[in-house]
C-alpha cells in the first residue's frame, strides 16, 4: 500500500507542472501532498509528514485568499 500511495504521489506532484491555471496548480499540489502524507504516515516518516502538512497549509490557504483578493 505504502509503495502505491508514494508512486500516485510522484505522479501528481509531477503533473503539476502541466497546469497554467494557479488555481488548478494549487488543487493539484495539495492533493498531492495529501498523498505525500498517507505515504509518509505509511512508513512512519515524521519529515515527509511534517513538509506535506506545510504544503497543504500553503496551497490551500493560497486557493483560499486568493478568492478573497481576486
Amino acid at each position: 500500500m505504502a509503495v502505491w500511495a508514494g508512486w500516485v504521489a510522484t505522479a501528481l506532484t509531477v503533473s503539476s507542472y502541466f497546469f497554467k491555471r494557479p488555481v488548478t496548480l494549487r488543487v493539484v499540489q495539495a492533493t498531492s501532498a495529501c498523498l505525500w502524507l498517507v505515504y509518509g504516515s505509511l512508513i512512519h516518516s515524521g519529515p515527509v509528514v511534517v513538509t506535506n502538512v506545510l504544503v497543504v497549509v500553503a496551497a490551500t490557504s493560497s486557493i483560499f485568499l486568493k478568492g478573497v483578493r481576486g
